[in-house]
């Protein structure tokens, strides 16, 4: 069996932002306080969740643990996403980001298990990888003006399940809980990885 030793990596915090009504979708703020439950009074926050759409072994709306605090995106990949899109640009809180990070090569292709560590003491652990869906396809449709009954069913929203494959960030939780600014830097630790 062939393994990855362990590696470190480090990068940069470009963006921190809040989701703060009763929908995902995101405003840059100054400061992010993160607890034990998430980002205090984001959309996201909890320790527990109901289960959706990404967890078909459960009933829908079944109460599980919230893996799902914190929603990372990388200002390299959204670019790529643009361009794909033939957009100028995709806001990462139209897709509801609560970080964005640039500096590391491939970000969304972090593993789960990598621990974030910031400068300023927070660590977020990587839950993994945050698929693309229709739902943030027709937020972006929407942002960008395109008249629909059901954004959702455009064909934007459609191309961003195409354009961001692989692309679309990360989810993690909190580890160890403190405040996340603008400029920090931070490094995720990747454990050593194999394939089974």
């Amino acid at each position: 069996m062939k393994t990855e030793p362990p590696k470190k990596l480090t990068g940069k915090v470009s963006r921190v932002l809040h989701a703060t009504g009763d929908h995902y979708v995101s405003q840059s703020v100054d400061s992010l306080e993160l607890t034990y439950e998430g980002i205090v009074g984001d959309y996201h926050a909890g320790l527990t969740r109901n289960s959706g759409a990404r967890e078909p072994w459960y009933p829908r709306g079944t109460e599980m643990r919230n893996e799902r605090h914190v929603s990372i995106l990388s200002e390299e990949e959204l670019v790529e996403i643009a361009k794909s899109m033939d957009l100028e640009n995709v806001d990462p809180g139209w897709i509801g980001a609560s970080m964005v990070f640039e500096g590391i090569p491939n970000m969304s292709y972090l593993p789960p298990r990598t621990l974030l560590f910031f400068e300023g003491g927070v660590t977020l652990r990587v839950d993994g990888y945050n698929a693309p869906c229709r739902d943030a396809g027709g937020s972006i449709a929407k942002h960008v003006g395109i008249e629909a009954e059901d954004h959702q069913r455009t064909d934007m929203a459609l191309a961003f399940k195409d354009a961001a494959h692989m692309k679309r960030g990360l989810v993690a939780w909190v580890e160890r809980e403190g405040v996340v600014k603008p400029g920090e830097g931070f490094t995720a630790r990747i454990w050593e990885q194999w394939i089974y």
